[in-house]
């Protein structure tokens, strides 16, 4: 009987192994198709925009170029008068951008401005560490040529670019959400609710609401972790506890989790800290693959309150001194409140050397040009 269940223990072993080579090549066979059909989009797009850019066609022939696809072969789907001029612009956007490649990362050159660069320089360098897309000498300029296929679009689908293209009018936004659509592995579906939540505005923000101690003890976090985080999913109407937001959260973990980021894996609920003769209760506890932390959430549906952050710290040293493993980062802790006001949260943030932040949730979507008015109203707040 012990040598059958080893016998068992070893066939099952093998089993996986051959599970491992069929999803190896399938995932290939995948990525292949899909560089493949952003190739095909890149050539027809250079093609075609060179004979729009010389007045040799108009608008009246590319609807005549699809309509004689369609009829040769009437099974080709995706080459429709829209998504034709879509390669038009897949090719005019990103053929003649100029990068600097580095050893261990990539950085846009001079036309990204500098807090967007240091995002993308981040995550492309996890990308790249991840996957070794990129491989190139320290230091080495170099000018994509007329036709000549970047490489980095391989990261996301065709279909992703093209919404990517038609949303963001930025190739500051274009870049990001290529390079953050490849790191959170997301569908159309969750792409297009990034791009409404407008996620780029919300990673690549002052971070004035990161405590002094997070950004000493995890820089890489910066990008990772959202200033603002939108629970429409939710359904919460204006008035509401924390135990209804609690509630909807659990019940809706998955959507909370995209909007996190999908780093995050869910630990559980009203985790207890059993310190001395009492026992207290973070929300909610994740663990950040990213990061290799525990991460403790307190909900606040209130405004901010800086004594909310030594509950906070007080939970943060317990689970670092009875929770936490060996082979674990420091934990973090973040308040999610309803609102906060932005000089409170700055004076309670820069002496604290707790890894703490303290984050905002939306009930409900804020429109794209609202968002965009704030950015630049904050941008401008800035420079003043």
């Amino acid at each position: 009987m012990k040598t059958e269940n080893n016998i068992n223990i070893a066939t099952t072993s093998e089993f996986q192994h051959v599970q491992g080579i069929i999803s190896l090549h399938r995932s290939r066979a995948l990525q292949t198709v899909n560089n493949e059909s952003l190739l095909t989009a890149w050539e027809v797009g250079a093609f075609v925009s060179a004979r729009l850019k010389n007045s040799a066609w108009g608008s009246k022939t590319v609807m005549q170029l699809s309509e004689y696809l369609r009829a040769q072969d009437p099974t080709l789907r995706g080459y429709s008068r829209s998504n034709i001029y879509n390669m038009v612009l897949l090719y005019d956007t990103y053929s003649s951008l100029q990068f600097v490649e580095y050893k261990d990362s990539l950085k846009l050159n001079e036309f990204v401005q500098p807090r967007t660069a240091q995002i993308v320089q981040t995550v492309s360098g996890q990308l790249q560490s991840q996957n070794e897309f990129v491989q190139f000498e320290t230091g080495q300029i170099v000018q994509f040529q007329t036709a000549q296929f970047p490489i980095f679009l391989n990261l996301t689908t065709l279909t992703n670019h093209f919404e990517i293209l038609n949303t963001c009018k930025t190739i500051e936004e274009r870049i990001f959400y290529i390079l953050y659509s490849h790191k959170e592995r997301l569908n159309i579906k969750e792409l297009k609710r990034c791009l409404k939540n407008n996620t780029f505005a919300s990673l690549t923000g002052n971070k004035h609401n990161l405590s002094k101690g997070l950004k000493d003890m995890y820089p890489q976090a910066v990008p990772m972790l959202k200033d603002t985080v939108f629970v429409d999913f939710l359904g919460l109407p204006k008035r509401h506890s924390e135990k209804r937001l609690q509630h909807g959260i659990l019940d809706n973990m998955k959507d909370f989790v995209l909007e996190l980021g999908k780093d995050f894996l869910f630990y559980d609920k009203e985790y207890p800290l059993q310190v001395g003769n009492s026992t207290f209760k973070v929300d909610l506890l994740f663990f950040h693959r990213g990061l290799q932390c525990l991460v403790a959430i307190e909900l606040k549906t209130g405004k901010f309150k800086p004594e909310y952050m030594g509950q906070l710290e007080f939970y943060l040293e317990a689970l670092d001194r009875d929770v936490r493993r060996s082979n674990e980062n420091p934990s973090i802790g973040i308040l999610l409140c309803q609102e906060a006001d932005r000089s409170v949260v700055e004076y309670a943030m820069s002496r604290s050397l707790s890894p703490t932040m303290i984050a905002e949730y939306e009930r409900q979507l804020i429109p794209k040009d609202v968002l965009q008015r704030s950015l630049k109203e904050f941008t401008q707040f800035l420079a003043e």
